[in-house]
């Protein structure tokens, strides 16, 4: 059994003059104190990952570290390009199929391609919504089979933080 935990990054700062390369946009503080409290949720839970695999965008990188040093991850965040916008679900799941391994693996990413992933290795017909800092916990009898997964649970970021 494999477990993905699909994370949404956490709240980075806007688009805009001052970012003028979205591959640089940082995460604001107010997003990198709820990603840390998101973290120590999920740890509290028992929902941590072996691997954590992220975009190599920095918001999602910065995300991934988070998550890391959390849950006192002995893993570094492993970079997967399919994670970055753009790929398609199959693209996606060839690469970490490929690229990460172990029976925990969180995948941070970004929507509206982290929605649509999730639907994809479900089986559904309709995206996902994951706002920013959101989790969901799909689990799948091996990565060779997805369309097959299981949702577990979806969670928002208020949901997770409520816990603290």
């Amino acid at each position: 059994m494999q477990t993905l935990l699909l994370v949404r990054h956490a709240i980075a700062e806007a688009r805009g003059p001052a970012w003028p390369d979205d591959t640089v946009r940082p995460l604001t503080e107010k997003g990198e104190v709820r990603m840390q409290e998101i973290a120590r949720r999920l740890k509290a839970l028992g929902e941590t990952a072996d691997v954590v695999v992220s975009s190599p965008l920095k918001r999602a990188k910065d995300t991934a570290l988070i998550l890391t040093r959390q849950w006192a991850s002995s893993s570094d965040v492993e970079e997967l390009d399919a994670l970055a916008p753009g790929h398609t679900p199959a693209q996606t799941m060839a690469a970490v199929a490929e690229e990460a391994t172990g029976d925990r693996i969180a995948l941070v990413g970004h929507e509206p391609d982290l929605g649509q992933f999730a639907a994809w290795l479900i089986g559904a017909k309709q995206p996902l919504l994951f706002k920013k800092g959101g989790v969901a916990r799909i689990d799948l009898e091996a990565l060779s089979r997805p369309r097959e997964g299981q949702l577990i649970w979806l969670a928002t970021p208020r949901l997770l933080r409520r816990g603290k």
